[in-house]
C-alpha cells in the first residue's frame, strides 16, 4: 500500500481515483481521515519480524494523536518486538466489499514503565471502557505509581507503545 511516488498519506488528495470500477472509486485518505480511522477504531493488526520470522496477530488499542497504546500479555509478540522494535501496524474499516477504508502504518516499540505506563493505562482504559471485557483485557486490573506490568489472566502483562512514524491510508467508495 505504499504509493509508488514515495508520498506519505497527509500530502495525498483526499478522494483522488486511482481506478475506475463502474461506480465504485478507489483513492488515498487525507491526512484528516487517516487520523480519524486511528481514532475511532479500537482494534488493529500487529506486524512484527524478528529471528527470520514474521508474525501478524490483533491488538486492542487507544490512539493518542501520535502512538499506539496497547497491553498485551507476556508472549510471542512481546519478545519479537523487543528484539526488533520496528514494527507495521493495519487499521480497516470494513462496510462492505465496497466501501472500506485502511491504514497502514509503520512504528517503534517502546515498553513504557512508572508514571508513562501509569498515564497509558488510564488512557487505554478510559477508551476502551464502553466495550466488553476479559480476563486480559485492562479494564479489569489495577496499577499503582511506578509498577510497569499487571496480572493478565494466568501471567502478566506489559504496557507499550508504538510510536507511528509512518501512515498511508486507501479506501474503496461506492
Amino acid at each position: 500500500m505504499i504509493d509508488p511516488r514515495g508520498a506519505s498519506g497527509s500530502s495525498r488528495t483526499p478522494g483522488r481515483m486511482s481506478h475506475d470500477l463502474g461506480r465504485s472509486m478507489l483513492g488515498w485518505l487525507s491526512h484528516v481521515e487517516i487520523e480519524d480511522l486511528l481514532g475511532t477504531e479500537v482494534v488493529a493488526r500487529l506486524g512484527c519480524h524478528a529471528g527470520g520470522r514474521t508474525y501478524v496477530v490483533p491488538i486492542t488499542y487507544a490512539y493518542d494523536g501520535e502512538s499506539f497504546i496497547i497491553q498485551s500479555a507476556d508472549g510471542l509478540k512481546l519478545r519479537m518486538m523487543r528484539q526488533n522494535p520496528l514494527v507495521c501496524v493495519e487499521v480497516d474499516h470494513v462496510d462492505d466489499l465496497a466501501n472500506w477504508r485502511s491504514v497502514v502504518a509503520w512504528g517503534r516499540f517502546e515498553e513504557l514503565a512508572g508514571p508513562a505506563a501509569t498515564a497509558a493505562l488510564t488512557l487505554l482504559r478510559k477508551r476502551l471502557r464502553s466495550f466488553v471485557v476479559s480476563e486480559t483485557s485492562p479494564a479489569g486490573n489495577q496499577l499503582t505509581e511506578g509498577e510497569t506490568r499487571v496480572r493478565s489472566g494466568n501471567g502478566h502483562a506489559s504496557l507499550y507503545r508504538i510510536h507511528l512514524f509512518e501512515k498511508t491510508g486507501r479506501f474503496e467508495r461506492r
